[in-house]
């Protein structure tokens, strides 16, 4: 056996002393001083959280105000656009529809017009110039009334008429033409004539129609009969 190895005992009697640490497990005041403490901490813990969690939910807020302002500022920019679109498509509607008024109210002036023409007898309107004629001139003149053959009956009667109610002689005749419409008449005397014309008188009544129709649209709506 190699002499440079031998076994030896170990030595169990060597005992290590053991380290003793202070406990202060049993120390009041230290207990009271580590509780204080957790309690501060817990305290310090609980306000940053509080402190997170308002800053957290303000943060939120804000976001959220912000984003119903952006939302109510598109809502209110669409119904603007939209209400624009509609004033404008109503206006358009407007304007067609006082196009159309404008329209009807003109035909309706022509045709009340040719109504109130038609309406006055072609003899009467005769018989009126025969008035006017006579208020004119000198008394004894003669004056020729030619007027259609379908009317001459008529105003002859109508001449007799007014023979019986006047003191003086009237000289009037009644004479035919059939290139006059009825309603048409040519009195002549000496100094003077008149015409008669139906369809002038028809004009006549129209335009006044049309000026009245504006007129009325001018006035204020306060000075408007009901």
């Amino acid at each position: 056996m190699d002499a440079a190895f031998h076994i030896r005992p170990f030595a169990f009697d060597r005992v290590f002393p053991a380290v003793e640490t202070p406990s202060d497990s049993d120390d009041p005041v230290t207990l009271r001083l580590r509780i204080a403490t957790l309690e501060a901490e817990c305290a310090l813990a609980a306000a940053e959280r509080d402190a997170a969690t308002a800053q957290a939910h303000d943060a939120g807020f804000a976001q959220g105000l912000a984003a119903a302002r952006a939302d109510r500022e598109a809502g209110l920019l669409a119904a603007t656009d939209a209400l624009h679109g509609a004033i404008e498509e109503i206006d358009a509607q407007l304007e067609g529809l006082a196009d159309e008024a404008a329209q009807a109210a003109a035909s309706i002036a022509a045709t009340a017009a040719e109504l109130l023409a038609a309406s006055v007898p072609p003899a009467l309107a005769i018989d009126d110039a025969i008035g006017r004629v006579l208020r004119q001139v000198v008394r004894g003149q003669e004056i020729e009334v030619a007027v259609h053959p379908e009317l001459v009956d008529e105003m002859t009667r109508r001449v007799a008429v007014r023979q019986a109610g006047d003191r003086r002689r009237l000289a009037i005749s009644i004479v035919a033409d059939p290139t006059l419409p009825i309603g048409d008449s040519h009195i002549h005397w000496d100094q003077g004539g008149v015409v008669l014309d139906a369809a002038q008188r028809a004009d006549a009544v129209r335009a006044a129609f049309v000026q009245a129709q504006g007129l009325a649209q001018t006035m204020p709506a306060a000075t408007q009969p009901d």
